[in-house]
C-alpha cells in the first residue's frame, strides 16, 4: 500500500477518509455516512438511511434508490474499509466515531427520522445539506396539474407548541450532524405563505435552536404577492434570506393550461418586490413543460420573463427537466389535448437553450440545472 494511504482529514464539520485515491468517503460528527465513492459509484445516504446511487453509462448519469439489502452491504463495505483504515498514524478519535456504528445502527436511522419528519417531499438543490424545519404540511395552492408531491396531504401549519417538539426532534436526530448543515430551511410547499407574526416567531424559533444560520423557503407568486415589500423586508430582517419561486414559464397560455395561478408579469412584479426588499430569490423554470405544442413559446417568452427580474449577486435560476407524472392531471390532460411530450434529447436541448439565453441575460448569475431524481434528504 502506497504510505500516503489512507488519509483522513478532520474537518470542523465532517471527517473525510481516503481509503485509497479511487475511494473516498464522507461521515457527519456522529459517525453517519453522508457519501462515498467507491468502485466508480457515487453513493448518497439520506438522513432516514436510505442510499441513492449514481454511475455513469454510455455517458449519461444512471440513478436508482439501493433496495434495503444492497443498502446495508453498502454499509458494511463502508465499515470494512473504515477499520482497515484505523492505523497509528491515523486520525483515530475519529474514526472511532464511526466504528461505534454497525450496518444494522445505521438501517435504524430511519425510525429516527420517521420521529422527526414527515416525508420530505422535495428541496431546491442548494438546501440537500441544510435543516429543514417543517413548519407546514402540504401546499396552499395544490392545483398545478404537472406537481405531484403534496397530493396526499391538506396544507396546515404547526402551532407553537408543535414546533418547539419539531425543532426538538430534529437536533436530536441531527446531534453534532448539524454541523454539516449550514443553513434552514422552511418546508413543505409555501410555509412562506403563513402570516406575517407567525413567520416572525417561526423564523425566532427555529434560529434559537439553530442559531447562525440563514433561512430559505418556497413561495408561490400568488399568496407571495400579497405581501408588501415592507413586509418581506421584516422577515429579512427576522433571519430570511432566500425565496425560491416557481416561475415555471413565461409564456402565459402555457402557465393556464398548467393551472398556474399566475401570469409571467405577475411573477415578475413579485420578485421585483422580493428584490426591493433586500432578499435573495432563485426562480424556478421548467425546460420540456407544454411538449411540442408550446417548446418554441416557452423558451422564448422564459428567457425573456427572467431577463426582466433585477437579478443580482447571491441570487440563482434553476432549470429542471420536466417529468410527467403517469396518472397526473397533466398527463390526463396532455392525452384530452393532443400534447405530445419531448422525448428525453429534445428536453436536453430545451434545457441547453434556456440555460444559454438566461445566462446571456444576467451574466454571473448561476443558471443551474435542478433534476428532481437528484434529491435526497
Amino acid at each position: 500500500m502506497n504510505p500516503t494511504w489512507p488519509r483522513v482529514v478532520e474537518r470542523a464539520d465532517a471527517t473525510v477518509l481516503w481509503s485509497d485515491p479511487a475511494t473516498v468517503a464522507t461521515f457527519d460528527l456522529e459517525g453517519r455516512p453522508v457519501s462515498w465513492w467507491r468502485e466508480g459509484r457515487l453513493c448518497k445516504r439520506s438522513l432516514a438511511s436510505e442510499v441513492h446511487e449514481r454511475v455513469r453509462a454510455a455517458g449519461r448519469r444512471v440513478r436508482r434508490r439501493l433496495p434495503e439489502d444492497e443498502a446495508r452491504r453498502e454499509f458494511e463495505g463502508l465499515l470494512r474499509d473504515v477499520r482497515r483504515a484505523v492505523r497509528p498514524d491515523t486520525a483515530v478519535d475519529r474514526l472511532e466515531t464511526v466504528l461505534r456504528w454497525t450496518a444494522e445502527g445505521w438501517m435504524a436511522e430511519r425510525d429516527r427520522f420517521r420521529r422527526a419528519y414527515r416525508p420530505v417531499a422535495i428541496l431546491p438543490p442548494d438546501a440537500y445539506l441544510a435543516i429543514v424545519v417543517q413548519l407546514t404540511t402540504g401546499c396552499t395552492w395544490n392545483r398545478c396539474t404537472f406537481c405531484e408531491f403534496y397530493q396526499d396531504r391538506r396544507f396546515a401549519a404547526l402551532d407553537r407548541l408543535a414546533l418547539a417538539a419539531h425543532l426538538d426532534a430534529v437536533a436530536a436526530l441531527l446531534g453534532r450532524g448539524a454541523a454539516l448543515r449550514r443553513s434552514l430551511f422552511l418546508a413543505d410547499g409555501n410555509a412562506l405563505a403563513l402570516s406575517d407574526a407567525r413567520l416572525i416567531r417561526a423564523l425566532s424559533a427555529a434560529r434559537e435552536r439553530f442559531p447562525g444560520r440563514p433561512v430559505a423557503g418556497f413561495a408561490d407568486v400568488l399568496t407571495g404577492a400579497r405581501r408588501s415589500p415592507a413586509a418581506w423586508a421584516a422577515l429579512s430582517r427576522a433571519g430570511l434570506r432566500r425565496i425560491h419561486v416557481g416561475v415555471e414559464s413565461g409564456h402565459d397560455p402555457l402557465l393556464a393550461w398548467m393551472d398556474k395561478p399566475q401570469d409571467a408579469a405577475a411573477a415578475v412584479a413579485f420578485v421585483r418586490d422580493v428584490k426591493d426588499a433586500g432578499l435573495e430569490v432563485a426562480p424556478i423554470v421548467l425546460a420540456g413543460a407544454g411538449g411540442a405544442r408550446w417548446a418554441e413559446a416557452h423558451v422564448r417568452d422564459t428567457v425573456a420573463a427572467i431577463a426582466a427580474l433585477p437579478l443580482r449577486a447571491g441570487d440563482r435560476v434553476y432549470v429542471s427537466p420536466f417529468v410527467e407524472h403517469p396518472g397526473s392531471e397533466y398527463a390526463r390532460r396532455a392525452r384530452e389535448d393532443a400534447v405530445e411530450p419531448l422525448p428525453a434529447e429534445a428536453i436536453e436541448a430545451q434545457l441547453r437553450d434556456l440555460r444559454r439565453g438566461i445566462a446571456a441575460a444576467h451574466p454571473g448569475i448561476p443558471v443551474a440545472r435542478y433534476d428532481l431524481a437528484e434529491f435526497l434528504y
